[in-house]
C-alpha cells in the first residue's frame, strides 16, 4: 500500500524534521540545557537516524527525548513511528494515542495515525482520522491526507471513494504529483484507460520519471491494446531502471510468456 507521508516513515520524517539545523547528528547537550529544547533536538536526530536506517541510534535518541519531555506530542509521534518501524503495533498505537490526547486537534498527528490504522487494515477508523486531518484549517498540506485517504479506500476495495479522495487532493493542489499518480492507478483499476493515461501524463509533467510510473504506463497501454506504446515503456524501464523491482517483474513476465 503506497501511502504518502507514511509513513513509510520517510515522508513523515521529512515533515517532522522541519527546522532541523543539521543532518549531522550531534549530542543535544552541546546545544542546550533546556529539557524541552533538548527533547526537540533529540527527536529531530532520532528521526534523522530512522530515515538513515540506523534504528538503534534512533531508538536511543527518541527514548532520551521522551524522558526529557514526556508531554510533547511531537515526541510521542516520533516514538510511534519508531515502534511502527520495529513492528510493535501496540506501543506504536499507544504513543499515537498519547500524542492525540496531548494535541487532539493536531492534523499532522491525525494524518500519521490515520495512515497507521489503514496499514493495519482498520480502514474505517483510518479513513475518519485522515478526513479529520485533511479538513483541518490548521493543516498546511491537506492534499497529503486526502491522498492517504484515497489509498486507504482503495485498500478497502472502495474504488469510487478512492477516486473521489484523489480528486480532492489534486483539486486542492494541481501540482501534487503523487496525487496524479494515485489517480492514474485507480482509473487503471477501474478500466478507465484514457483517464488513467491522462492522469499519468499530468504526473510525468511534474516530476522525473520513476519505475513506478513507467510500470503503470506499460500496464495501461497493454490493457488499452496499444502494443507499440507498451513496448516503448518496457524499453525505457529496462534501460533507465535495470535494477528496479518493476523491471524484474517485467522480465519475469516476458520469460513466462516465452
Amino acid at each position: 500500500m503506497r501511502l504518502v507521508a507514511s509513513v513509510s516513515t520517510a515522508a513523515a520524517i521529512v515533515l517532522l524534521l522541519t527546522g532541523c539545523a543539521s543532518s549531522q547528528p550531534q549530542d543535544a547537550t552541546e546545544h542546550t540545557k533546556n529539557q524541552g529544547d533538548a527533547a526537540s533536538i533529540n527527536t529531530q536526530l532520532g528521526l534523522a537516524y530512522l530515515q538513515q536506517g540506523n534504528v538503534e541510534l534512533a531508538r536511543e535518541k527518541l527514548e532520551r527525548a521522551l524522558s526529557q519531555n514526556p508531554k510533547d506530542a511531537n515526541v510521542h509521534t516520533a516514538v510511534a513511528l519508531l515502534y511502527d518501524r520495529l513492528g510493535d503495533d501496540a506501543k506504536s498505537e499507544s504513543h499515537f494515542r498519547t500524542a492525540l490526547r496531548l494535541q487532539p486537534k493536531d492534523p499532522t498527528v491525525q494524518n500519521y495515525y490515520g495512515v497507521f490504522l489503514c496499514k493495519k487494515g482498520r480502514y474505517s477508523d483510518g479513513d475518519k482520522m485522515l478526513v479529520k486531518a485533511a479538513s483541518s484549517p490548521l493543516y498546511q498540506t491537506p492534499e497529503v491526507a486526502w491522498s492517504n485517504a484515497g489509498v486507504c479506500s482503495r485498500s478497502a476495495g472502495n474504488l469510487d471513494g478512492a477516486e473521489a479522495y484523489f480528486r480532492r487532493a489534486t483539486d486542492f493542489k494541481p501540482g501534487f504529483a503523487e496525487g496524479w499518480l494515485q489517480l492514474a492507478e485507480v482509473n487503471f483499476m477501474r478500466d478507465k484507460y484514457a483517464a488513467a493515461r491522462d492522469c499519468l501524463q499530468r504526473h510525468l509533467a511534474l516530476v522525473n520519471v520513476s519505475p513506478t510510473a513507467l510500470w503503470l504506463g506499460l500496464r495501461i497501454e497493454r490493457a488499452a491494446g496499444n502494443k507499440a506504446q507498451a513496448e516503448a515503456y518496457a524499453r525505457r524501464l529496462k534501460a533507465e531502471f535495470p535494477n528496479a523491482s518493476e523491471t524484474r517483474m517485467l522480465i519475469e513476465q516476458e520469460r513466462k510468456s516465452g
